[in-house]
């Protein structure tokens, strides 16, 4: 049997009037929404590439009424786009375009039910915001470990339907290795309950695996949870400026070899600075003068009788400055500092934006690789596509850059996006794919990037993917049109 020739049905819609009506005495005023202005906001996606329509946006309060909605929606044939903060980078959480389908929120699901400090456990509704998540586990004396830019908005279902990496994944990994279990409704409307810490569990398939990173599309994670970690007592938080990404990693590396405390490593080049200057009110640079590239680094200390991270960092970097390898450093003299060295770091994406239509690649190559690919594959880009500019930063440490190409100046957008773009992309992914990486690193699939996993994944791992899918949802009710290409509503 092929596997490589299944594919995901769309559902096809019987009466969403009826699908409504069943609901609305469940759901009650708060959980349906079918005003064309209320919708808005939630069709469109937060780069704002892609706008879809949807019969309504179902906010369900808990588990039980998840469940209920997908039993519903079986019934009437109703595919369901399940959404948190709306913060995909890949058009993952926006409906298509047409209408048959609801949104389905888990916003008002938004409790911790429980927070165990001596376990280091919480268990976290899937519309948790991610810094409630933070101020929450700090009250305990805890942390959870993942932060990233959308962290005000972002929530834990989608963190875990996406995989989410963010800054600190050089220590903790990515919410794959930091989600402890799962709570989830699949497509039959059961509930599947995976949410014990088992340290070990030999029952077959993990399920729980199987749906972080799925990107809803094979059931609705209602929970999560999630391993924590003691709270900083203190930090440390360095600016470098370097001349290369390979002065960087060597950086990095020596670094590494001293202390454990280093938690992250962003790297960025000068533009990206300077775009955060030109775009974001307040902002300054951390160190005078020009360096091609800059390092923002992390230490962290979760106990007493230790180095103070910022004297670790200081300690570290001198000799780094006085043999060359690093063209100058600062560190945070207080946290209101620090804060303002992580701010340009978080504000680099919407800089980029304001500076006009690009390409976003979200890619990972070997760690070790990457430093050159970030040289050349910028350079292989300007040369084959005249008027643009590439360029990469981001999380070096783990091999994940986001490469971007801007488009030439004046470019219409709608031209861009519609001609220019995809040609691009192909260029770009065939690049990091002769490299040994992946064209996605940590912000999934989506519908943005359906075509080119189709053209670049192995026939046996996009034929076993198209299988899964096939089982856990045959009717193709979640979040159609997303991670897998679907099959024609005919077919």
């Amino acid at each position: 049997m092929n596997f490589a020739s299944f594919r995901p049905k769309l559902a096809r819609m019987s009466d969403p009037h009826a699908f409504l009506a069943e609901l609305a005495p469940m759901l009650g005023p708060k959980g349906v929404t079918t005003d064309a202005g209320d919708l808005a906001p939630w069709v469109t996606d937060w780069r704002r590439r892609y706008t879809g329509q949807a019969v309504a946006l179902l906010s369900p309060a808990s588990t039980d009424e998840v469940a209920a909605v997908v039993r519903a929606a079986t019934r009437h044939r109703v595919a369901l786009v399940p959404q948190g903060g709306n913060t995909s980078m890949v058009g993952g959480a926006t409906p298509l375009p047409g209408g048959g389908a609801a949104i389905l929120s888990l916003r008002r699901m938004n409790r911790v039910r429980s927070l165990d400090p001596d376990a280091g456990l919480a268990v976290a509704e899937a519309g948790v915001i991610l810094a409630d998540l933070h101020a929450a586990a700090a009250g305990q004396g805890q942390r959870f470990p993942l932060t990233l830019g959308a962290r005000g908005s972002a929530t834990i279902g989608g963190l875990v339907s996406t995989n989410a990496g963010g800054t600190q994944v050089l220590r903790w990994g990515t919410m794959r290795g930091l989600v402890a279990g799962v709570e989830a409704v699949l497509a039959t409307g059961e509930v599947y309950d995976g949410l014990a810490a088992l340290r070990k569990d030999n029952r077959g398939y993990d399920l729980t695996q199987l749906l972080i990173g799925a990107e809803g599309t094979l059931g609705v994670v209602t929970a999560a949870t999630l391993r924590l970690a003691p709270a900083i007592t203190a930090r440390g938080v360095a600016w470098v400026g370097v001349a290369t990404p390979a002065d960087a990693l060597r950086l990095l590396r020596r670094l590494q070899r001293e202390t454990e405390a280093v938690e992250s490593f962003e790297l960025l080049p000068a533009e990206s600075l300077a775009a955060v200057l030109a775009h974001v009110a307040g902002e300054r640079s951390p160190l005078s003068g020009h360096h091609p590239w800059h390092v923002l680094i992390e230490a962290v200390a979760t106990g007493p009788d230790v180095e103070l991270p910022a004297d670790l960092l200081t300690r570290l970097l001198a000799p780094t400055l006085s043999d060359g390898l690093a063209a100058d450093a600062t560190i945070a003299a207080s946290e209101a500092q620090a804060e303002a060295f992580w701010r340009i770091r978080d504000a680099i994406s919407d800089a980029e934006r304001a500076q006009g239509p690009a390409t976003q690649h979200d890619i990972a190559v070997p760690v070790e690789a990457m430093p050159r690919f970030m040289v050349e594959a910028a350079a292989a880009c300007d040369a084959r596509f005249p008027g643009t500019h590439a360029s990469g930063f981001g999380h070096l440490g783990d091999g994940n850059v986001h490469f971007h190409v801007r488009a030439p100046a004046g470019m219409d957008p709608a031209r861009w996006y519609a001609e220019d773009a995809p040609v691009v992309t192909r260029f770009v992914h065939d690049l990091v794919v002769a490299a040994g990486g992946t064209i996605s690193a940590e912000h999934g699939i989506g519908q943005m990037k359906l075509d080119e996993l189709e053209r670049l994944t192995s026939p046996a791992k996009l034929g076993a993917m198209r299988a899964i899918k096939a089982a856990l949802d045959p009717l193709g009710l979640f979040n159609p049109g997303k991670l897998l290409a679907p099959a024609p509503a005919d077919a």
